[in-house]
């Protein structure tokens, strides 16, 4: 049963991490909901010839009609330590960084913060560059289909490409084309660093507002680690491993085990104990008892809501 009235209100905003002082009504709610919905089946049904007109022709009337998703929400100040392990996956400055659907800019801002050369994109024109208060030097801006990469950058620019939280909203025909992309800026021996959802801790959009277990939102799909290892490796990547989480580096920092070639050892072996444990996860028959599954290794630090993923040309 969809939720409805006060309790539906409390789940929308704690999945969105509405402050407390605005208020959303429930007739708020149900009209995202019926636009996702509409602009879902118009996304799916789109064409490779339209794919990016039908795309931005969706989302900036997602975020324009949907204002109250651009305010400042809570918890973003504890954003900073997710900041940080971007920025211990990504290494050491100076390094070229490109961002796939940068949103309100803040990764690319702290990123630029921390000595990156940095370039913010996004898919429309409604998002990134008019969030910016007063950007660095070091950080451009631009456009791109957010697949199709090599029409927009010059082969072999960057030494690390990184999305959050973008290729769920991917046409998942277009999977493989985003990452061979990604592939063809990257420098020999680059990166393409990324966060999306893990399809067993979810739903993660507009869905698990009124209890879907499969989205029915603008999360076109949401992926495991063996759907995504496959993907990756038939566009050429040669080595794929896992990102470690905050915690664990420190750890490794006082052990003195930080070298690159010691983490990314450690991200290997952390990446085929996360794929067992999603095969056993796989073999569960009701998502909602794999969901409340994957809340408990969790908390063992076996599995995480998010797939975060390094991929070395």
């Amino acid at each position: 049963m969809e939720p409805r009235g006060k309790q539906l209100v409390e789940r929308y905003k704690q999945n969105y991490s509405i402050t407390d002082n605005f208020d959303i009504s429930e007739q708020m709610v149900l009209a995202h909901w019926e636009l996702e919905k509409q602009l879902t089946k118009e996304l799916l049904n789109s064409t490779l010839e339209n794919r990016w007109q039908v795309f931005e022709n969706s989302y900036t009337p997602l975020y324009q009609g949907l204002e109250w998703l651009n305010r400042d929400r809570q918890g973003q100040d504890d954003a900073t330590e997710d900041y940080e392990t971007w920025a211990k996956t990504i290494g050491a400055p100076p390094q070229t960084v490109y961002e796939i659907g940068s949103g309100q800019g803040q990764l690319i801002q702290y990123l630029a913060s921390c000595g990156f050369d940095c370039k913010g994109t996004e898919i429309t024109r409604e998002g990134g560059q008019k969030h910016l208060n007063n950007p660095a030097a070091n950080i451009q801006w631009g456009q791109s289909d957010g697949v199709h990469l090599e029409r927009f950058e010059p082969g072999g620019r960057y030494d690390v490409v990184l999305s959050s939280q973008v290729i769920e909203h991917l046409h998942p025909d277009d999977l493989n084309a985003h990452f061979k992309g990604c592939y063809k800026i990257l420098k020999p021996q680059g990166r393409y660093i990324f966060t999306t959802p893990h399809c067993y801790t979810g739903t993660h959009d507009v869905s698990s507002v009124f209890n879907y277990n499969v989205s029915r939102g603008m999360h076109l799909k949401e992926y495991t680690y063996a759907e995504l290892l496959k993907q990756l490796q038939a566009a050429g990547y040669r080595q794929v491993y896992a990102s470690i989480p905050l915690k664990f580096r420190r750890l490794f920092a006082k052990l003195h085990l930080q070298q690159d070639a010691q983490m990314i050892k450690v991200g290997e072996v952390y990446l085929q104990l996360l794929l067992v444990t999603e095969a056993v996860l796989g073999l569960v028959p009701q998502r909602k008892l794999q969901q409340s599954l994957s809340k408990f290794l969790k908390q063992l630090l076996l599995f995480r809501d998010n797939i975060f993923l390094v991929a070395q040309k």
